[in-house]
Protein backbone atom coordinates (compact mmCIF):
# COMPACT_ATOMS: atom_id res chain seq x y z
CA UNK A 1 0.00 0.00 0.00
CA UNK A 2 1.30 3.67 -0.86
CA UNK A 3 2.04 6.01 1.83
CA UNK A 4 -0.18 8.23 0.35
CA UNK A 5 -3.21 6.10 1.15
CA UNK A 6 -2.13 5.52 4.54
CA UNK A 7 -1.57 9.45 5.08
CA UNK A 8 -5.60 9.67 4.06
CA UNK A 9 -6.88 7.35 6.09
CA UNK A 10 -4.79 8.75 9.17
CA UNK A 11 -6.34 12.15 8.23
CA UNK A 12 -9.63 10.76 8.00
CA UNK A 13 -9.21 8.94 11.05
CA UNK A 14 -7.90 12.10 12.36
CA UNK A 15 -11.18 13.88 10.42
CA UNK A 16 -13.49 10.89 12.30
CA UNK A 17 -12.43 11.74 16.05
CA UNK A 18 -13.05 15.28 15.45
CA UNK A 19 -16.47 14.53 14.98
CA UNK A 20 -17.44 12.17 17.31
CA UNK A 21 -14.97 13.91 20.15
CA UNK A 22 -15.46 17.15 19.45
CA UNK A 23 -18.21 18.22 16.95
CA UNK A 24 -21.12 17.04 19.51
CA UNK A 25 -19.51 20.24 22.16
CA UNK A 26 -19.68 22.86 19.42
CA UNK A 27 -23.16 22.23 18.55
CA UNK A 28 -24.32 22.78 14.65
CA UNK A 29 -23.08 25.53 13.87
CA UNK A 30 -21.73 25.17 10.53
CA UNK A 31 -23.35 27.46 7.58
CA UNK A 32 -22.73 25.05 4.77
CA UNK A 33 -24.12 21.64 4.00
CA UNK A 34 -22.25 19.08 4.08
CA UNK A 35 -20.56 20.57 7.40
CA UNK A 36 -16.59 21.31 6.79
CA UNK A 37 -15.41 18.21 8.81
CA UNK A 38 -17.33 16.02 6.18
CA UNK A 39 -16.25 18.37 3.35
CA UNK A 40 -12.91 17.94 4.49
CA UNK A 41 -13.41 13.78 4.05
CA UNK A 42 -14.74 14.30 0.67
CA UNK A 43 -12.26 16.47 -0.66
CA UNK A 44 -9.42 14.59 0.57
CA UNK A 45 -10.90 10.95 -0.79
CA UNK A 46 -12.03 12.67 -4.39
CA UNK A 47 -8.82 15.12 -4.94
CA UNK A 48 -6.39 13.71 -2.84
CA UNK A 49 -4.02 15.04 0.31
CA UNK A 50 -3.27 17.91 -1.03
CA UNK A 51 -5.84 19.54 -2.94
CA UNK A 52 -8.14 18.38 -0.53
CA UNK A 53 -6.65 20.23 2.41
CA UNK A 54 -6.40 23.45 -0.06
CA UNK A 55 -10.42 23.24 -0.32
CA UNK A 56 -10.82 22.22 3.25
CA UNK A 57 -8.91 25.08 4.21
CA UNK A 58 -10.81 27.63 1.50
CA UNK A 59 -14.28 25.99 2.92
CA UNK A 60 -12.80 27.05 6.79
CA UNK A 61 -11.86 30.23 6.02
CA UNK A 62 -15.54 30.94 3.79
CA UNK A 63 -17.53 29.62 7.27
CA UNK A 64 -18.02 32.90 9.38
CA UNK A 65 -20.77 35.56 10.18
CA UNK A 66 -20.61 37.09 7.59
CA UNK A 67 -21.35 34.29 4.62
CA UNK A 68 -24.34 32.94 3.51
CA UNK A 69 -23.48 29.50 3.61
CA UNK A 70 -25.98 26.73 1.67
CA UNK A 71 -25.22 23.49 0.22
CA UNK A 72 -21.69 23.56 -1.36
CA UNK A 73 -20.44 19.92 -2.14
CA UNK A 74 -16.96 19.13 -3.51
CA UNK A 75 -16.60 19.83 -6.85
Amino acid sequence: MKLENYLKKFLILLINLYQILLSPLFGRNCRYYPSCSQYAKEAIVKKGILKGLLLSGWRILRCNPFSKGGYDPVK
